[in-house]
């Protein structure tokens, strides 16, 4: 969900290094960028940061962007890096940027996860292409990510996960490798699971949460 309009919000974004502002720029360059061959992991829709903040501190040797269309957001995910608990980390950089636009920032085969977490449902029919795990979407993301490169995405929205499974299975390029319609009582694929704040507030109040991980064919 947008939050309201924070007055000052852009000039804070555009003045911190660590949002990228000429992402088009670094297609086929984010090694370079980070200055290292680590892998490269990306989030569409992080929020509010926390959880790729998290993966970010505990994996120094994956390189971390964070994707998210409006800045009031993104702000408070700035806010969250420039705390104490994620003060340092070189290994995360992020870009205010629409997920349309996904193959004009990255080369085909520079990323090597996606991660989709609680994304809009956009619970009307003729809304669906617009859902970031629609056919339409995962076509994109064929183009940018590498030959044994993965999805991974979690919501807690039933009626969103049962059409991401459809969608992943008539996508001729992809195939579900594992899912799960309650996360947290899956011993397996809950092993390492890291939580994001959409996630915390939706499970303490006994939501199950659902998730799946696609690869390419």
């Amino acid at each position: 969900m947008r939050l309201r309009n924070i007055p000052g919000a852009r000039e804070t974004i555009d003045a911190n290094p660590v949002v990228i502002k000429n992402e088009r720029e670094y297609k086929g360059k984010w090694h370079e960028l980070f200055e290292n061959n680590n892998p490269l992991h990306i989030e569409i829709g992080m929020g509010k940061g926390q959880f790729l903040l998290a993966l970010a501190k505990h994996n120094p040797n994956i390189n971390y962007i964070g994707v998210e269309r409006y800045s009031s957001v993104l702000l408070r995910a700035l806010e969250k890096y420039e705390s104490e608990e994620f003060a340092g980390l070189d290994n995360i950089r992020f870009i205010c940027m629409d997920a349309n636009d996904i193959a004009e920032v990255f080369a085909p085969e520079e990323i090597d996860k996606i991660y989709l977490n609680f994304s809009d449902p956009w619970p009307k029919a003729r809304h669906a292409r617009r859902r970031l795990t629609s056919k339409e979407f995962l076509s994109r993301y064929e183009k940018v990510l590498a030959k044994i490169g993965m999805i991974e995405f979690k919501t807690d929205n039933r009626a969103l996960f049962e059409f991401s499974l459809e969608q992943a299975e008539k996508a001729d390029g992809w195939t579900i490798k594992e899912h799960t319609f309650d996360l947290h009582h899956d011993e397996k694929m809950n092993q390492g699971n890291v939580m994001t704040e959409y996630e915390q507030k939706f499970s303490s109040q006994g939501n199950p949460i659902h998730k799946l991980i696609a690869i390419r064919k």
